[in-house]
């Protein structure tokens, strides 16, 4: 029962303390379950990732139920997934009670203004460390550059850059080409 209590807390902790969806929950994740739990591999928090942008739902709700599906099997992952939605939940509950009435305060449109900054921040840190982490060669190089170009210039749908760019990663694998 400890190792199920120890998943809700750390999913909690992660999901009470970060701000700003899955990529500004990168930087904790890797803290909490790379370097300090060893729950996982660096490399399997990328994957996830991956795969959690590449299915339905939140990319913090996908990665809590990955790692404690890993971990502790079909409970885990509904324990690790009610431990990152739970704080959240308390939260937003808290806000839409009282936002109401202070919404139109001055102060409050500042201090979400500086909160957004913030965010931004943390998602460029956090994608930062995923540039530098997939960038390994020149076929993710090509790849990278493809996406970057099409997103840009187009408006196709990410799910067609996602598939696509998996669908290119097999056939680089497979004629030799990314490690």
């Amino acid at each position: 029962m400890n190792s199920y209590l120890d998943l809700f807390l750390t999913f909690a902790r992660i999901g009470g303390l970060t701000f700003g969806g899955g990529y500004a929950m990168l930087p904790m994740l890797e803290r909490e379950l790379v370097e300090n739990k060893k729950w996982i591999a660096e490399e399997d928090l990328t994957d996830y990732f991956a795969i959690g942008q590449c299915t339905p739902g939140v990319i913090a709700v996908n990665v809590a139920t990955f790692v404690g599906i890993k971990q502790l099997g079909t409970l885990g992952g509904i324990v690790a997934t009610l431990g990152v939605v739970f704080p959240s939940v308390v939260i937003i509950t808290v806000i839409a009670a009282f936002l109401s009435n202070f919404a139109e305060l001055e102060v409050v449109n500042h201090a979400f203004a500086g909160l957004r900054v913030c965010v931004c921040v943390l998602i460029f840190n956090a994608v930062s460390k995923l540039f530098k982490k997939s960038i390994v060669d020149r076929y993710t190089i090509g790849i990278f550059l493809c996406v970057l170009g099409l997103s840009v210039f187009t408006n196709l749908s990410p799910i067609v850059f996602v598939v696509c760019s998996g669908i290119a990663g097999v056939v680089i694998k497979v004629k030799g080409g990314i490690n």
